[in-house]
């Protein structure tokens, strides 16, 4: 609903019920979300709610970037104690940044004009009109932070989409009902490149574990964005911003455990 895959979910499971903690972990997350991510961009894209220019940014920003993501993975962040921390670290601001966020007042789910009209995309400025208002970025600066992005999501495991999403609603001021089709086809594309990349420095996924988390996600990824409209944004944003909060407060408090 929010534009978030939710391997951002299934990376604490898989480390903290599963015991797999090894850099595979991150590239099995990636599998899920190319299994399960097409379903809900083909319903974004049904609803002419698919903003392809915006996609188009996150892509060039953010495969680059998790090419780089996946080599700090390796070689930097092998150990599960300090991913551990680190996936905490990530989670933490993802949570806060979605609640304080959830106090900006957006457009009501009963607007019919759900359709993005975009008015201007140059290497200067991308322009959509959506629910009556305008919208605008910098397209350098949302490049920018797509190349960061991607480091971090590289080396996560989730593409870098469910890391953008809270900036561009935060930051950038985009709402959350035109910016999740982009950026789950940008987690999609991502996650391809991840995986290969991987896998090409044999770091395989486990596939049979990849391929059953994806299939329960695609009727929930069509789901999520079937129903997303009928939801407001403050309750999309509060209700994820407390699940990361939880989440990244475990891991963190595990890794002080660890450490003294």
């Amino acid at each position: 609903m929010a534009g978030i895959s939710g391997a951002v979910l299934l990376l604490p499971f898989q480390m903290s019920v599963l015991g797999f903690v090894g850099p595979a972990v991150s590239s099995t997350n990636l599998v899920f979300n190319i299994v399960a991510i097409p379903s809900g961009v083909y319903r974004y894209l049904r609803e002419r709610r698919l903003l392809g220019s915006l996609a188009l940014l996150v892509v060039a920003g953010t495969v680059p970037g998790t090419i780089l993501g996946a080599l700090i993975r390796l070689f930097w962040l092998p150990d599960p104690v300090r991913f551990k921390a680190f996936v905490g670290c990530v989670l933490l601001y993802m949570g806060a940044r979605l609640l304080l966020d959830a106090r900006r007042k957006t457009a009501g789910p009963n607007d019919r004009r759900w359709q993005i009209q975009v008015v201007e995309f140059t290497w200067r400025r991308l322009a959509f009109d959506f629910q009556g208002r305008p919208y605008h970025a910098s397209t350098a600066a949302i490049l920018a932070l797509s190349l960061v992005v991607g480091i971090v999501g590289g080396a996560y495991g989730i593409g870098g989409g469910a890391i953008l999403a809270p900036f561009l609603v935060a930051i950038f001021g985009l709402p959350v009902y035109a910016v999740a089709g982009a950026t789950l086809l940008g987690t999609f594309v991502n996650s391809v490149v991840g995986v290969a990349f991987y896998s090409g420095l044999s770091v395989a996924p486990d596939w049979k574990l990849g391929l059953l988390f994806g299939l329960g996600g695609i009727p929930g990824m069509y789901l999520g964005a079937r129903t997303q409209r009928f939801v407001p944004a403050f309750w999309l944003k509060a209700m994820l911003g407390l699940i990361l909060l939880t989440l990244a407060l475990g891991y963190l408090y595990s890794w002080l455990h660890a450490a003294v």
